[in-house]
């Protein structure tokens, strides 16, 4: 083989690794999900219609954040939350998660559609458009809440009313139970859906009323988006809905009776550690916090890890560029056999 063909099966060796590993910037989103039983603010805008919200506070979010943001109803994420949620989420904007995309979410009002609800069990439903393994936090504000006034973290009680990790799945709904307590008139139920699999966090916002609404008389009543609803916006979502659809989603195990939990509010607390799964990355170790992600990465792909996609298409460029030196090494070998039996 010749030097000028093999420097050529070599440049053509080195030009196949960065075209595979193009994969890295080109992969999409995957949406996750959020609270439709008591509704979120997100899901409740959504229903009602991203270009033609019906109530005053979802005509206003939408002003704010634009249409998108609501297409994009099941994103409300941090990628590499890892337990941090107060460290990472300023007072005033809890139910963006800080993310000024959603900005349109945190605005102080006292007529948000809202869920009714009384003290004692209620099941909570969370719709799982991207299934994980992790732990859900739901956290009630103080007889002192204020829905007029930003919403801070003192706002909220110190501890969750419900903590459940690696809840039941149910006609793609995450399905558990929580016990209310008592409350009066208007109030917000704040959720965090802190994935085990990697450092990726979800918020929900959603407002509640116990008795009479003492907030705002004139507010309507929050409606969840049904398959159908969620379906149509599909095409104009900028994320993925991978894993919608009762027949792509998994049934985790059950909730595990009086298992500890950290507070949300501690800006040190570890996410969960995942369960070891036949098919999944080495477990880390017992109280790790999950990997952090390389910057700007999206970590929603389903069942996967910061890891994954690197892993998948790094052997892919391996394999591209172990592939074209081989065919260099035959060719140089059948011309040298050639040779010799002349």
């Amino acid at each position: 083989m010749s030097t000028a063909r093999r420097k050529a099966a070599t440049v053509a060796a080195l030009g196949l690794a960065p075209l595979a590993l193009t994969g890295l910037a080109a992969s999409p989103a995957a949406a996750h999900g959020s609270m439709t039983d008591p509704v979120s603010r997100v899901s409740a805008c959504y229903a009602e219609g991203p270009e033609s919200p019906k109530s005053a506070a979802c005509k206003a979010a939408v002003a704010a954040s634009g249409v998108q943001a609501f297409y994009d109803w099941n994103a409300v994420n941090i990628a590499n939350a890892a337990g941090n949620h107060k460290a990472l989420i300023p007072d005033g904007k809890l139910c963006s998660a800080g993310n000024d995309k959603y900005k349109g979410l945190d605005l102080p009002r006292a007529d948000w559609p809202s869920s009714k609800l009384a003290a004692g069990k209620h099941t909570f439903r969370y719709k799982g458009t991207a299934p994980h393994k992790g732990s859900f936090d739901l956290y009630i504000t103080k007889d002192s809440y204020d829905p007029a006034k930003p919403l801070k973290w003192s706002d909220l009680e110190a501890k969750p009313f419900a903590s459940v990790t690696d809840p039941k799945m149910e006609a793609g709904d995450y399905v558990f139970d929580g016990t209310l307590p008592k409350k009066s008139g208007r109030h917000l139920v704040y959720s965090v859906w802190q994935r085990s699999d990697s450092p990726e966090a979800f918020y929900t916002c959603s407002d509640v009323v116990f008795g009479k609404d003492s907030g705002g008389a004139t507010a309507p009543a929050a409606v969840a988006p049904t398959e159908k609803d969620i379906a149509a916006g599909t095409d104009k979502s900028t994320v993925e809905h991978k894993g919608h659809g009762d027949a792509d989603h998994t049934t985790n195990a059950e909730p595990k009776a009086g298992a500890p939990k950290a507070d949300v509010p501690q800006a040190d607390a570890p996410a969960p550690a995942a369960a070891p799964e036949a098919n999944a990355p080495a477990a880390q170790g017992a109280g790790q916090a999950p990997a952090q992600a390389p910057a700007g990465e999206n970590l929603a792909e389903t069942g996967g890890d910061s890891t994954t996609p690197y892993i998948a298409v790094g052997g892919a460029a391996v394999l591209a560029l172990g592939a074209a030196v081989m065919f260099g090494s035959v060719r140089r070998k059948a011309a040298t056999g050639g040779r010799h039996g002349r």
